[in-house]
């Protein structure tokens, strides 16, 4: 048969493949049922989805060179993102794995042979050689959509990789920055420590001198030596804090924590404005949505695929080439060869597999259903909670610096009395230990403000300015 002779059923075969269908739902994003707006912000709009839109440095909001240095150095050296980044490459080849069953699969052979038969009677001993070349091919028609199916799975998962690759890289933003301002809190209390120690240190030897005058008991210099001696421990065990945080940056850096250190630092940066979200925004940028969107979008092609087991798998195979003894003459007509047929495999009896295999792909869709909807909500929540963490903690921290400001004038008035001999020394102890405790509390809240204020980032899927705009 030439090769003219061929086209008419290979069109045909290519038509017939072309008019088959894929059994099996074709994939639909679910509706999300969602908010107008946040309590705090906006109005709601078409949701568009735009996870691959770059996220920005969003960081660089907080102006902390030091902070930037590092969130620069995260996207080099971090473990987790190479892992990450590797998974995903796993996730593209094994997508493309699955969309080369689309096509055929083609293959040459040659080979060259030289061989010596016995002799027979009176027939001597020959030599011979024998030599052929060829192609082979091989493909399956796609009449039930189940490789089609299998591709749409594979890209499916591939893009949920891509997501969660950009969920890793925000994640480890953020941790990096909460880490870091968790230090910088560290930093400001040991600082307010070390100038607390020293105050305590002076009212310690106020109290002794007064001691050895008559005019203070022991207990009062107990009383200080307790005080001073608690601040120091406290101290202490601030530092510990401060080591282990530090190292945590070391790790996430990718670094052992021996080969690295930060210099102490006041915590001086100042929490920004909150953004005006919609909820539609979460919806485009937030990229574990988009990871567990794509993986529903996967398992509705499961369920196709695992349909296709009820219908036979249909190929057609063929070849062609040349064989002959002489290498000269070998590509000629006498020694051409081919062959083409077509195969069939029909499942007549599996005692309830493909059932199964069904029942279990539409319980893992309805399980990815789930999981999506529930990330969507969870989404919802984070940026909720962290909208009214930024305005009630703002709130709260103007009241605790007022109450900083009232627990300094009352130690410095009841220390005034204390040495006048109008008060006992047990007061100043307990003026003194307040001021402190407010202090430290306001830093807290500080930390507290700008570690809500990057999960806010996070939630948001990262920068709140979008193509380029100006940063407040």
């Amino acid at each position: 048969m030439k090769a003219q002779s061929l086209l008419p059923l290979s069109a045909g075969l290519i038509l017939l493949v072309a008019a088959g269908c894929a059994v099996g739902p074709d994939y639909q994003r679910p509706a999300v049922t969602a908010p107008a707006a946040f309590k705090e912000a906006g109005d709601w709009k078409p949701s568009e989805p735009a996870e691959q839109v770059p996220r920005g440095k969003w960081w660089e909001i907080y102006g902390d060179n030091v902070l930037n240095g590092l969130e620069d150095r995260v996207e080099v050296s971090s473990n987790t993102l190479a892992i990450a980044e590797a998974q995903y490459r796993q996730a593209q080849a094994a997508a493309s794995i699955a969309n080369a069953s689309l096509f055929p699969s083609i293959s040459a052979d040659g080979s060259a042979t030289r061989s010596k038969t016995p002799a027979r009677g009176p027939t001597p001993a020959s030599l011979g050689n024998s030599f052929g070349a060829g192609l082979a091919a091989s493909w399956e028609f796609d009449l039930w959509g189940r490789v089609r199916r299998s591709a749409e799975a594979g890209r499916a998962t591939a893009e949920a990789s891509a997501a969660d690759l950009e969920s890793v890289r925000l994640s480890l933003h953020a941790t990096l920055a909460q880490t870091y301002f968790s230090l910088r809190v560290a930093d400001t209390q040991l600082r307010l420590y070390d100038r607390i120690v020293a105050d305590f240190q002076r009212s310690l030897k106020i109290t002794q001198n007064r001691y050895a005058q008559g005019v203070d008991t022991r207990a009062d210099v107990a009383a200080a030596e307790t005080q001073l001696k608690t601040a120091q421990a406290q101290a202490i065990d601030l530092s510990l804090q401060r080591a282990q945080l530090e190292h945590a940056i070391a790790i996430l850096l990718g670094q052992p924590p021996a080969a690295f250190s930060l210099a102490p630092a006041d915590l001086t940066v100042q929490p920004p404005a909150p953004p005006a979200l919609i909820p539609s925004q979460q919806l485009e940028r937030r990229p574990d949505i988009a990871a567990a969107e794509r993986r529903l979008a996967a398992a509705s092609a499961g369920i196709g695929l695992a349909k296709a087991g009820y219908f036979p798998v249909l190929s057609l195979s063929g070849s062609a080439g040349y064989q002959g003894s002489q290498y000269q003459h070998l590509f000629s007509a006498p020694n051409e060869l081919w062959s083409i047929g077509a195969g069939a495999i029909m499942p007549l009896f599996d005692a309830g597999k493909t059932r199964a295999e069904v029942a279990q792909a539409r319980g893992a869709y309805d399980v990815s259903l789930g999981t999506y909807r529930q990330t969507v909500l969870s989404a919802f929540q984070e940026v909720e909670d962290n909208l009214s963490a930024a305005t009630l903690l703002a709130s709260e921290a103007k009241v605790q610096g007022e109450a900083v400001a009232a627990a300094r004038q009352s130690a410095t008035i009841t220390l005034n009395q204390y040495k006048a001999g109008t008060v006992s020394y047990i007061d100043v102890v307990t003026a003194q230990s307040t001021q402190l405790n407010a202090e430290r509390t306001a830093v807290d809240l500080l930390g507290r403000q700008l570690n809500a204020s990057v999960i806010l980032f996070k939630a948001a899927g990262g920068d709140w300015h979008r193509n380029g705009e100006e940063k407040r």
